[in-house]
């Protein structure tokens, strides 16, 4: 079974393994009282990627480790700053299909191959408190490289790795970096033993994927645009792990990611060819949609039980709980299960193909070439009038179905609105900002008001379910009736977010 672990580090230049006496003394920083000699491990690792280094250039690794005490299959994952997720697996011959599966959107589906084999002798040390708790270990690893791709060669180096404790504090790790420089310590330039194997045996950097195409001219609105779109990719590429293993709130960050990236090739077609984004537009949607059911179902279960656990308890009438808590259990697996179905899927991996080939080539249309003030600007507008648009023709409808399926238009046209304004804020500045911002409150106002909507659907359902079986209804009923005044107390709400939003001074700010 897999085991996922959190590991913060920092890595340095070393002189050598044997003779430690250019390590300048850490005691008395950062809270170390001493460092303790903890022993070698001789460790043999072989990693695997694609020919074409696809993890690698993801800031991915996947090995095979013998040795130590950690002995087995480690994938390891960026996150922010020094961190990195390792998932563990016990050692086996083959790569365990629970790695494989965690790096599709990294590979695509391309096959796995030995890459690098790494022999290290690690002097580990620990860095301990006055009470002999550990803070971080401290290691000095002397490599030994060899590449397993073709016309590479042997390299060997050694370096020095801090990597923090469970749960220590993040400062101790700034407070060892700056005693090591004090002591001419330098820090790597290459992220990962992995990554310096592979420039130090001969593999050019060329084979790394995901460079951007030359021809974006730099400061440009396709070279905005297309910091954006890479963000977005990268963003659903980082999330799939996570989505995988139903980490909470990753299917709504990866639905979010591909929203984004529908609404940004929509609104910049005079950036980026239409012929060749509106395809992966169709596809973006489905993915959307395929995780649509799971994150609806989230917000819509969490809706429910808050409601009822509201509720003085005297107003519980009936097996509610336990009603509620069947009907989610069988609603939530078949969402999971169709989320799993999607990213297993030969469509979802030719979705990731064809973001791929979007950053590596886009298709650049004249004006990606133009300045980017007035090439934002236009799309900006065009999305916000639409979207005002919206808003003015639900807000004339009298309260009833209509009005509420009007709202959930604007609500859609809020968020392309909200969404086109990001990759403006780099040329445009605060007129973009304070837009987006404001469009966002009326887009929760929006959402709130079609999550009772959805809410007083299911409250229908449920209530008709328990009463067939003679079970009262008077709770269910109860619920309706307080989604209806919060969804009154919306519609209250929303020509006050809305006053805000369409107010001329920001559309004339826009343009000026």
């Amino acid at each position: 079974m897999a085991q996922s672990t959190r590991e913060t580090e920092r890595k340095y230049e070393a002189p050598t393994a044997d003779d430690t006496s250019w390590l300048p003394d850490l005691a008395g920083v950062g809270g170390i009282a001493s460092v303790a000699d903890r022993g070698t491990d001789d460790l043999d690792a072989v990693y695997y990627d694609t020919v074409d280094l696809r993890l690698t250039g993801a800031s991915a690794t996947l090995r095979r480790r013998t040795g130590g005490a950690d002995a087995g299959w480690h994938l390891k994952l960026p996150l922010s700053g020094d961190s990195r997720e390792e998932v563990r697996v016990p050692l086996s011959d083959t790569i365990p299909d629970d790695l494989r599966d965690l790096v599709i959107s990294r590979t695509r589906g391309a096959e796995l191959r030995p890459v690098v084999r790494l022999r290290t002798e690690r002097h580990k040390h620990e860095l301990v408190d006055t009470d002999g708790n550990a803070l971080a270990e401290l290691s000095i690893d002397a490599v030994e490289a060899e590449s397993l791709l073709p016309g590479a060669t042997r390299a060997s180096w050694t370096e020095l790795e801090v990597e923090l404790a469970e749960d220590a504090d993040p400062g101790l790790l700034r407070a060892v970096d700056k005693a090591l420089r004090e002591g001419d310590v330098e820090r790597l330039s290459a992220p990962s033993k992995l990554a310096r194997a592979l420039e130090e045996t001969a593999v050019s950097a060329s084979r790394l994927p995901g460079a951007r195409a030359e021809r974006v001219v730099e400061g440009s609105a396709g070279d905005l645009l297309l910091g954006y779109v890479e963000n977005q990719v990268r963003t659903v590429v980082d999330l799939d792990p996570a989505v995988r293993r139903n980490v909470p709130d990753s299917v709504h960050q990866m639905r979010v990611a591909c929203r984004r990236l529908r609404s940004v090739l929509r609104s910049y077609r005079s950036v980026l060819d239409r012929e060749a984004t509106d395809p992966v537009r169709e596809e973006l949607r489905w993915l959307a949609g395929e995780l649509s059911v799971e994150r609806d179902h989230e917000v819509l279960q969490k809706r429910l039980s808050s409601g009822v656990e509201a509720l003085p308890r005297e107003l519980v009438m009936g097996p509610v709980t336990a009603r509620l808590q069947a009907w989610h259990v069988t609603k939530d697996s078949e969402a999971r299960t169709r989320t799993q179905e999607a990213l297993a899927s030969p469509r979802y991996v030719a979705l990731l193909d064809s973001l791929a080939d979007l950053v590596a080539q886009p298709p650049l249309r004249r004006k990606a070439a133009r300045e980017p003030k007035a090439v934002t600007a236009k799309a900006v507008l065009k999305e916000y009038d639409r979207f005002a648009g919206r808003v003015r023709a639900a807000l004339e409808l009298s309260p009833g179905t209509d009005r509420d399926k009007a709202l959930h238009q604007a609500r859609k046209a809020a968020k392309k609105a909200r969404y086109v304004t990001e990759p403006a804020r780099a040329s445009l500045g605060k007129p973009a900002q304070r837009l987006g911002k404001r469009v966002k409150a009326v887009q929760k106002v929006l959402g709130d008001h079609q999550d009772s909507v959805v809410a007083r659907d299911e409250l229908r359902r449920l209530a008709g379910a328990a009463g067939t079986v003679g079970e009262a209804s008077f709770t269910w009923g109860l619920l309706y009736g307080r989604e209806q005044v919060s969804a009154r107390e919306r519609q209250r709400e929303l020509p006050g977010v809305w006053a805000r939003a369409s107010d001329p001074a920001l559309r004339k700010a826009l343009k000026d």
